[in-house]
């Protein structure tokens, strides 16, 4: 059985990559937080439009989620930026974080005197988490260390042919070692509820599948009424998809055929270890923020239409699901799942997943890194903001 290399931390988990990141807790801050990695290299900043102004559910969503990001393996130490006046505080963030054993330091803008003396003291700090973050050494670890997020974003007719059953072969290789795969996109399950729950590894965890894509459902058809089921992007439909249902038969192929061992909220850490539904929505961004969250170390993300986005702490490995669309953005894509099309078999490319997959997690930078596509943080929220 391969392994991988990574990053041991204090809480045992391993990561992939080892950024010190810089996270605001609130929009507000985002200009100091991107101020000081400007000038620290070896940082990398988790700007988002969030941290105030919201109710009671959203507000223990994003602590929840932002928390989680930073005790994610892949990020070695945390400087946590706050304004001061915001409803996720700083301080509470940070104690979070310390409690996993992570180097963390907060400080907040108008205690410090303003953005140029807050940013300061972020420099000052950064650069000291990152000078011992230097010195830290991959160690050979067993596949049983990685959590897998699974993820799909501009799909098309050929995603649930080609892309999405080579992933749920990866996903399989990765569970049969031990390992632990996320499938989430709750909204892109729609329809399948029958199948999942079949493969779920009891009773409960059944119940919990069909409750969550219930939940998913009634969501959408509250939202949007008679088109609920063309809950679909304009490019899915361009791409040759005609309703949610459709998507979701080959959105959930990527979990591959093993039986379902939990169902966890958005951003919540598996327990156990094997095939994993994480409630989440479909929208991309949000749905790899709760990956990140849950502490996935690596993303494996289908696209027919093609799709470069990545994660900033998190690398994201694009596996295109046609040629065509492969030649064009070859760029920002990873691997090459259409050569189904051209007589390559599933097989072939689940072990081209596999190499790429151990490339990655051993430190080589994926398309979307070397592109810097790492984006921001979008946070699933569930009703609007005051």
């Amino acid at each position: 059985m391969r392994g991988f290399h990574g990053f041991r931390r204090p809480d045992g988990r391993v990561g992939v990559r080892n950024w010190v990141a810089v996270l605001p807790t609130v929009a507000c801050a985002n200009g100091v937080a991107e101020a000081i990695t400007r000038e620290v290299p070896g940082t990398v900043p988790l700007l988002h439009g969030h941290g105030c102004g919201r109710g009671m559910p959203d507000v223990g969503i994003h602590f929840r989620t932002l928390v989680g990001i930073l005790k994610n393996p892949n990020v070695a130490a945390a400087v946590v930026v706050g304004l001061g006046c915001e409803v996720i505080k700083a301080e509470a963030l940070a104690e979070q974080v310390r409690a996993c054993g992570k180097p963390v330091a907060w400080l907040e803008i108008q205690g410090e005197g303003g953005s140029r003396k807050s940013t300061e003291r972020g420099i000052a700090l950064a650069r000291d988490f990152v000078e011992s973050a230097k010195r830290l050494q991959r160690e050979e670890v067993p596949l049983s260390e990685l959590v897998l997020g699974l993820e799909c974003g501009g799909s098309d007719a050929f995603s649930g042919v080609t892309a999405n059953p080579a992933v749920g072969l990866l996903s399989d290789y990765v569970v049969e070692n031990g390992g632990t795969v996320i499938l989430t996109e709750a909204t892109e399950m729609i329809g399948t509820a029958h199948i999942l729950a079949k493969r779920a590894c009891s009773q409960e965890v059944a119940c919990r599948v069909e409750e969550v894509i219930r939940r998913a459902e009634r969501n959408v058809k509250d939202l949007l009424g008679p088109l609920a089921s063309m809950v679909i992007a304009p490019g899915n439909m361009d791409g040759g998809m005609s309703s949610i249902v459709e998507k979701s038969l080959g959105c959930i192929k990527k979990g591959g055929s093993t039986p379902i061992v939990e169902v966890v909220e958005y951003g919540q850490p598996p327990s156990r270890r094997g095939l994993v539904i994480m409630e989440g929505p479909g929208y991309d961004g949000e749905s790899m923020a709760g990956l990140a969250a849950s502490g996935c170390q690596a993303v494996v993300f289908t696209t027919g239409r093609g799709n470069p986005i990545g994660f900033p702490t998190v690398p994201v490995i694009k596996v295109a699901s046609n040629p065509r669309m492969y030649r064009q953005m070859e760029d920002d894509m990873d691997v090459n799942a259409g050569a189904v099309l051209e007589g390559a078999k599933l097989e072939e490319v689940a072990e081209e997943l596999k190499r790429v997959l151990h490339q990655t997690l051993d430190g080589r930078p994926t398309r979307a890194e070397e592109n810097r596509q790492g984006g921001i943080l979008c946070l699933y929220s569930t009703v609007p903001s005051f």
